[in-house]
């Protein structure tokens, strides 16, 4: 268990709708709802899990960007290259653009099967197929 991550924080500008988003993404991902409490909610899959936490208004004035210092992009294993696939066909459905549409699902190269997309907050997510399945 050194060294495995133990769970990340993320503060977002909507509670209910990053409870939404990410709630269907990580339970299609493995994560089950963890806790619950008026301000946040987290999600686990085995020893880790991720929080979502309402910002304090005061701190809404200046809105995330991925190129600040900080958080890129948080990448999740994919189990197969078809629940690649099935994923980027639910976030079209549910209208969630796909970022690198013109090289998707190559985006990270020709031996990088995944698919990119922005949270609410437009945190960049990445889920990517493990690269032994891929037969490229």
């Amino acid at each position: 268990m050194k060294g495995l991550i133990h769970h990340i924080e993320f503060y977002v500008s909507n509670l209910r709708r990053s409870q939404e988003f990410w709630g269907w993404l990580l339970e299609n991902l493995g994560y089950k709802p963890y806790q619950e409490w008026e301000k946040g909610q987290s999600w686990k899959l085995g020893q880790s899990y991720i929080v979502f936490v309402q910002a304090e208004d005061k701190f809404l004035d200046i809105a995330y960007h991925r190129r600040r210092v900080g958080l890129n992009h948080i990448a999740f294993h994919a189990e197969s290259k078809e629940h690649v696939d099935t994923l980027t066909e639910q976030l079209k459905e549910k209208q969630i653009p796909i970022l690198y549409k013109d090289c998707h699902p190559f985006a990270g190269g020709p031996n990088h099967y995944a698919v990119y997309f922005e949270d609410p907050d437009r945190i960049k997510v990445e889920i990517v197929a493990p690269s032994k399945l891929l037969n490229i």
